[in-house]
């Protein structure tokens, strides 16, 4: 399972670190193909280019770490749209039952915080997650402290949760944060159906640290979050979401509109 840096560190180093480097570094200036499968290739990862919408992405970390957030991020969020402006979606796993209070740091790279460091609030998690850990049920919301005064999507925006998207739709792009990394990378294909209620999607190295990252279209809208099936998979190589439906709508229903 991808989970956290704290369980997935040991099985990620251990892969044949070498190919995963050189496919990286050939890859770094290459165009990655947008998610509406527009040019460039597909099934490729490369460190994510800083732009407006990978500023949306950010890591997880313990709140022990919010004045030196260098290293021990253990998985990614990005912020969505709300009302209140202060939402962000992950994996359920990766918020339920975490030990201590959590920050997020959007745009996070190479031990900076260039939008800040943001102090997690109340946690939303389905009943089934709650109750059973049901991989069906992992995805969550939470909602940010305001820092400074200002809620977090006025600093660096926001993608939109869409529930109800057909798998395969179109091509996403996965953006995360491995937990041997300091920096995010980013991956675009197009998922194909696991089962009824879950989705994968072939993309190279996003290992440990990546469970919560989103996967989002052309538009920027959040269509899926990696996790799920085996608590994201039990590979770098295919990830998995949960297919985002009326489950997915009653929680942000409910994350939207709690006191």
């Amino acid at each position: 399972m991808k989970r956290s840096s704290r369980t997935a560190r040991a099985r990620f180093t251990s892969r044949p670190a070498l190919l995963g480097a050189v496919v990286l570094l050939a890859l770094t200036s290459a165009s990655v193909a947008a998610a509406d499968d527009g040019p460039g290739p597909l099934g490729v990862t490369a460190e994510a280019a800083g732009t407006a919408r990978t500023a949306r992405v950010g890591a997880l970390f313990g709140a022990d770490r919010t004045g030196a957030p260098a290293g021990g991020h253990f998985c990614t969020a990005s912020v969505v749209h709300s009302p209140q402006r202060d939402l962000i979606v992950t994996a359920a796993h990766c918020v339920d039952g975490a030990d201590g209070d959590l920050v997020f740091v959007p745009g996070y790279r190479d031990g900076k915080a260039p939008y800040g460091v943001w102090r997690v609030g109340k946690r939303f998690v389905p009943d089934g997650w709650a109750k059973g850990q049901d991989e069906d049920s992992d995805v969550a919301l939470a909602r940010l402290d305001a820092l400074d005064g200002r809620k977090v999507e006025d600093v660096v925006g926001a993608g939109r949760f869409r529930a109800g998207v057909a798998t395969g739709a179109t091509a996403v792009t996965l953006t995360g944060y491995p937990d041997s990394r300091e920096a995010p990378v980013s991956c675009t294909n197009r998922p194909g159906r696991q089962s009824r209620t879950q989705q994968r999607i072939d993309c190279p190295d996003f290992p440990g640290g990546t469970s919560g990252s989103p996967w989002t279209d052309g538009d920027g809208q959040v269509v899926g979050v990696l996790g799920g099936y085996e608590k994201g998979g039990s590979t770098a190589d295919v990830s998995y979401s949960v297919v985002l439906r009326g489950q997915a709508t009653e929680l942000y229903r409910e994350a939207t509109t709690a006191s």
